[in-house]
């Protein structure tokens, strides 16, 4: 039986405890369970965020293990080695798959029923790797996919063009990693067309700019692990977001890592490609009509990771 108000945190590092500790701030759920490799950490973390509930909402927060998360609803996997300084996502690959293929192994042992997200990187590799792994339902396994970069890609339009982040509707898609591509044909702020928005704010050519943004946003995981060593406030806000979504069954449209079964003619893979989220996971993958130079760069993305899982499945 679910516990719709009951979701996991498997992975209590960085991202893991900025994830627990955001959705304590939000009051998503009534119950938390926190598993890591390492009981101690498992332990200090759920003290720590839970000395600020006095300041939150009631909810437990508890170390636990896999048996105490038969019954949650969503179960945010974020366990796996760092990206270190220099190093790709696609570098991690073959160490957190097997780390992956692990955590999987005790989540159905215990016959879980919840929705997988998978967060540790590299995303759409893992995503794929933990739906093969469990047998589950296509809808049930989603990554976080590239809803921090398009909220990354949000913000450095809105600073360029001085307006709120909020009124900018914009995405990335594709990897979330050096392929990924930002679909520049459906931006726009409040419904007005990128380029015509930056001319009333005095671009005569935004073109630059947006070649500009956009390596700004695929660089920016290597850009902040150069300086602090690693990513976690963001991708925290982002991992909650899409909890809030199914816990909510709020159909929120967010490009998350999905199975792909023939849209933009593309099988076999998981890709992050904006999709309706509601309390039974993935509802809807949406096929937008892409411009085709979007479309073969998508293409290329597509290519890069099916080569990266041949050598997992060899």
């Amino acid at each position: 039986m679910i516990n719709i108000q009951k979701a996991a945190v498997i992975g209590c590092g960085f991202v893991g405890s900025t994830i627990a500790y955001t959705l304590m701030q939000k009051g998503t759920f009534s119950e938390l369970v926190l598993i890591d490799a390492v009981q101690a950490k498992e332990e200090g973390e759920a003290m720590d965020i839970s000395h600020g509930l006095p300041f939150a909402h009631a909810m437990d927060i508890i170390p636990g293990s896999y048996e105490d998360i038969a019954d949650a609803a969503v179960v945010i996997i974020t366990a796996g080695a760092n990206q270190k300084p220099g190093e790709t996502r696609l570098d991690l690959v073959q160490k957190n798959s097997r780390i992956m293929k692990s955590i999987i192994s005790e989540i159905k042992r215990v016959n879980c029923e919840g929705i997988l997200m998978i967060v540790s990187n590299p995303v759409d590799i893992l995503t794929q790797v933990a739906l093969k792994e469990s047998g589950f339902p296509k809808e049930r396994v989603i990554g976080s996919g590239t809803v921090l970069d398009t909220a990354r890609l949000k913000y450095l339009i809105s600073e360029k063009l001085d307006v709120d982040s909020r009124n900018v509707h914009a995405f990335i898609a594709g990897e979330h990693g050096d392929s990924e591509l930002a679909v520049w044909s459906c931006a726009n702020v409040y419904g007005i067309g990128i380029k015509e928005f930056a001319r009333m704010r005095g671009f005569s050519d935004f073109s630059d700019e947006m070649d500009e943004i956009y390596h700004a946003v695929r660089d920016s995981a290597y850009e902040i692990i150069e300086r602090k060593g690693a990513t976690y406030y963001g991708i925290g806000m982002a991992a909650a977001r899409i909890a809030e979504a199914i816990v909510r069954d709020s159909h929120a449209v967010v490009p998350v890592s999905v199975s792909l079964s023939g849209e933009y003619g593309l099988d076999g893979l998981c890709l992050s490609i904006p999709t309706i989220i509601g309390n039974k996971g993935a509802e809807q993958v949406l096929e937008i009509n892409l411009s085709d130079e979007e479309k073969e760069k998508l293409k290329k993305s597509a290519e890069e990771l099916k080569a990266v899982l041949e050598q997992i499945e060899e």
